[in-house]
């Protein structure tokens, strides 16, 4: 089976997709509330309204900052993300998830699109352990060759097993099993994509009831008598 090569204009219209259906419920809630303060007869249901709409804020605020980072161009100046930007909308992020962050990324700058593909792996990473646990996520190596690595397990406490999200492993490949890739499916299709765009090799699964998802640097062929000679020119 091929790689799925999706048009720009399809890709863009699946992330934004996926964005609206990640907000739909929050703004929805928040118009909600609205209306029950808006209306005297439910007076009596006002603080429950309040409640109502500070958690649906809080939730579209950190889907909106997730989703600025880690699918759009975001207004971060240059070519590189600072790794304590990553952490900042990671803990955004997680103050709407079940699981808990253990963060240890050191203070780097990392290519947009690297950043992006860490961000986009974190998100996989918490729909490894959807009723709560522990995701930690490490980045290591030299300057361009940076591994990052996510382990996670779900508490024990609530006897919940800890998963590879459905599907997960085909659209990371860009070859999922259903031959096609829809709005659902597109966030892990383009976190496959992000990889390939770094030359980043992917691998994700379980081991010991424990969720790993892996990238690394492509190994380079270094075979020097391969190399093409550079011509120069004189001026």
């Amino acid at each position: 089976m091929d790689i799925i090569e999706l048009k720009a204009t399809d890709l863009a219209a699946m992330l934004c997709s996926r964005v609206c259906h990640d907000l739909i419920n929050p703004i929805g809630a928040i118009g909600n509330g609205l209306e029950v303060l808006g209306d005297p007869n439910q007076a009596e249901m006002a603080d429950g309204a309040r409640d109502l709409i500070a958690s649906a804020a809080r939730q579209s605020r950190a889907k909106l900052e997730f989703a600025r980072l880690a699918y759009g161009a975001s207004s971060t100046a240059g070519t590189d993300i600072d790794t304590r930007e990553c952490e900042r909308v990671a803990r955004i992020l997680f103050d709407i998830e079940k699981a808990d962050l253990d963060w240890q990324v050191p203070l780097i700058l990392l290519p947009k699109h690297k950043a992006k593909l860490l961000m986009n792996m974190l998100l996989i990473a918490a729909g490894s352990v959807p009723r709560g646990g522990m995701v930690t996520v490490k980045v290591s190596g030299p300057a361009g060759e940076e591994k990052f690595e996510f382990h996670s397990k779900s508490d024990p406490e609530k006897r919940q097993k800890t998963l590879v999200p459905s599907g997960s492993a085909g659209l990371l490949s860009g070859m999922p099993e259903e031959g096609s890739v829809d709005a659902r499916g597109i966030q892990p299709f383009y976190t496959g994509l992000l990889a390939r765009m770094t030359d980043m090799e992917l691998d994700i699964g379980l081991e010991n009831d424990t969720f790993f998802f892996t990238a690394v640097p492509k190994a380079k062929e270094a075979a020097a008598d391969d190399e093409q000679p550079v011509e120069t020119v004189s001026e």
